[in-house]
């Protein structure tokens, strides 16, 4: 059978689980307050998107010979996960834009849209508990521990990149960069998608140590690309402000390599510069920090780190993991998949 493309299959599975979501998000209500937080909790998933943790998880269910309608809540769960940590991601950051539109904090006020993201939450834990009756209590069970493990993961590595911040680090390595971030991007961006969405389908749990190792590599691969489109990208297909990062601070790999290059002076300027509140910074430290990215040749640098990550991915997938495929038209798609998360525009 021939493969299906990644992006028309993802496009599919987008558009199930957007249909699922909204049938399960509640509409209207006769109390306004209450009819407002309706419509915040539905503001970011009616939000343009690439549906890429829901997607990876149905193309594993379906590659081990799973059906849609077993995993199309869980898949929608996790849409629902992601939804609710960026509203958060979003104020911690000070971010102002989420795809392509003003974050929730701007449009609504930060405790309106905290209070909004508490209740997406609340909506996921709905879902998943519902896989009682879509999965048997048994494997229910796996996919709620799967998230308990994903939340938790997720939440200490946002801390760990928070502290940084908090504490005012600058002598960070690569390896600690790597430890943050499998933990804040790799658990749910890779890790819990692909495994638990082979799992539903029956994959064995022999199989969870391979699956772990993959989405790790692929995770941090991921987050690296994104480091460079915010420095890089189109910011129509990006959705966020480009230069973002900087003005935030983030310690990405990119920053990282950089403090360990330039000369005392240009570090002193780069802290200077980005050691302050957001809303005290300059905007034009962006060219002034990318200029020195670029003579350092940082960018190229992260660039090599996040290809040889996905092609560490791509080898314990090939083998250990592409052999228990079931059906293998989907073989082709997962390493298409790859390759497109260290080289996407968006």
């Amino acid at each position: 059978m021939e493969s299906p493309h990644f992006l028309d299959l993802f496009k599919e599975f987008k558009q199930k689980v957007d249909e699922y979501i909204f049938e399960k998000l509640p509409l209207n209500h006769d109390i306004p307050e209450i009819k407002l937080l309706y419509e915040m909790m539905r503001d970011y998933p009616s939000r343009a998107g690439k549906g890429l943790r829901p997607g990876l998880l149905m193309t594993f269910n379906r590659a081990f010979g799973g059906s849609d309608e077993r995993s199309l809540n869980t898949a929608s769960a996790l849409e629902i996960f992601q939804n609710w940590i960026v509203i958060h991601d979003d104020i911690e950051d000070g971010s102002d834009l989420r795809r392509g539109e003003p974050a929730l904090h701007v449009k609504f006020g930060m405790p309106l849209a905290l209070n909004a993201g508490d209740a997406l939450a609340g909506k996921m834990w709905e879902l998943i508990y519902e896989n009682k009756n879509i999965l048997g209590d048994e494997t229910a069970m796996k996919v709620f521990n799967e998230f308990l493990v994903m939340y938790s993961r997720t939440t200490e590595g946002q801390h760990i990149e928070l502290g940084w911040e908090h504490n005012r680090r600058w002598e960070l390595t690569a390896d600690d960069y790597f430890s943050m971030c499998k933990r804040k991007t790799a658990w749910y961006t890779c890790i819990s998608p692909s495994w638990v969405g082979g799992m539903i389908a029956g994959a064995p749990d022999s199989l969870k140590e391979s699956f772990v190792r993959f989405g790790k590599d692929l995770g941090v691969a991921f987050q690296i690309q994104d480091d460079i489109l915010n420095l890089t990208g189109d910011r129509e297909k990006y959705g966020k402000e480009i230069g973002g990062d900087i003005l935030e601070g983030k310690r990405t790999l990119i920053l990282i390599d950089l403090m360990s290059k330039c000369n005392p002076d240009e570090k002193q300027f780069v802290i200077n510069s980005l050691d302050r509140a957001r809303e005290k910074k300059d905007p034009g430290i962006i060219e002034d920090v990318l200029r020195l990215m670029k003579k350092y040749n940082s960018i190229e640098y992260a660039i090599s780190i996040s290809h040889e990550k996905a092609k560490s991915a791509r080898q314990t997938y090939m083998e250990h993991i592409n052999d228990h495929i079931a059906r293998e038209e989907y073989q082709k798609v997962i390493i298409d998949l790859i390759d497109f998360m260290v080289e996407r525009e968006l």
